[in-house]
């Protein structure tokens, strides 16, 4: 194994088995890695040509009809985390014409009319696709028990829901890939007086953000309560320490390899005689 490469895999490192507790998770670690960042940003453009590969083929064998499988990353995280760093430096490295990105913002009075899967089901991947979901049907478990915007019992009958409703889609084909950006309250503050500090950043900023801090520790137990309940076989919560930018998208990104090797995509064979194609191009 070359020098910095993973000394063991994030998928057995960051899944949270029973018994996982998120206090003891280190958001500034880098289990499994042990070079720099200089060192886990070349890793990362290495690794970008594999996970572009085996995009191409599940793509491809989606185009001929032979695809058997997709991807779905959901990505959860306070504020500032990094899950835009991830759309952008790790799926942003695949061929865009097979992902399918759904960034889930609070829902119009049309969607709240429906059960609260209603509108994720409608944005589940394509045969063949990566999807992304950017926050997804998790706010309703996190922010709905932090903000008081379901009663108890409703939070009890959501945590069932989403198991069975990710039962189902992980039989259908499709890799559940559950990460949760796990940032120190200490990086969320620099980050936000970054975004303070720098025009450029001005429009990321928003100020209910610090609102949402002010109950950091309502939603620590929240998100501990929803890798305890929904963490399953089939669809494992990944927890990936994200103080180090670098360190994140790395782990996601071999995360993404994981599933899709599981996957196992081939090209498709062609539907026509290569040889005489070969004959008829050399004459033409």
């Amino acid at each position: 194994m070359e020098e910095h490469r993973w000394t063991s895999r994030p998928g057995e490192l960051l899944r949270a088995e029973e018994g996982f507790r998120l206090d003891a998770v280190d958001p500034g670690s880098h289990p499994g890695f042990g070079g720099d960042k200089v060192a886990g940003k070349r890793e990362l453009a290495r690794r970008r040509e594999v996970l572009g590969d085996l995009q191409e083929r599940l793509f491809a064998a989606s185009r001929a009809g032979e695809a058997k499988g997709a991807v779905l990353l959901v990505l959860q995280a306070m504020d500032t985390a990094g899950k835009g760093g991830i759309v952008r430096h790790v799926v942003g490295g695949v061929d865009p014409q097979g992902v399918e990105l759904a960034a889930f913002k609070a829902p119009t009075p049309e969607e709240r009319a429906e059960d609260f899967l209603w509108r994720i089901e409608k944005r589940l991947p394509q045969p063949g696709f990566i999807g992304v979901f950017d926050r997804s049907h998790y706010e309703d478990v996190l922010i709905g028990r932090v903000r008081g915007l379901a009663d108890a019992a409703e939070i009890e009958r959501r945590y069932g829901a989403i198991v069975e409703f990710e039962r189902r889609v992980a039989a259908s084909g499709v890799r559940i890939v559950k990460v949760m950006l796990h940032i120190s309250r200490d990086e969320q503050k620099q980050r936000l007086a970054e975004r303070l500090e720098r025009p450029d950043k001005h429009w990321k900023y928003d100020p209910g953000d610090i609102d949402e801090r002010m109950r950091w520790d309502d939603y620590m137990a929240a998100y501990q309560l929803v890798i305890e309940r929904t963490s399953a076989p089939l669809a494992p919560w990944y927890v990936v320490p994200a103080d180090s930018k670098w360190y994140a998208r790395l782990a996601v990104q071999e995360l993404l390899i994981d599933a899709l090797q599981d996957i196992d995509p081939q090209w498709p064979k062609a539907d026509f005689d290569v040889e005489a194609e070969k004959r008829r191009l050399a004459a033409s």
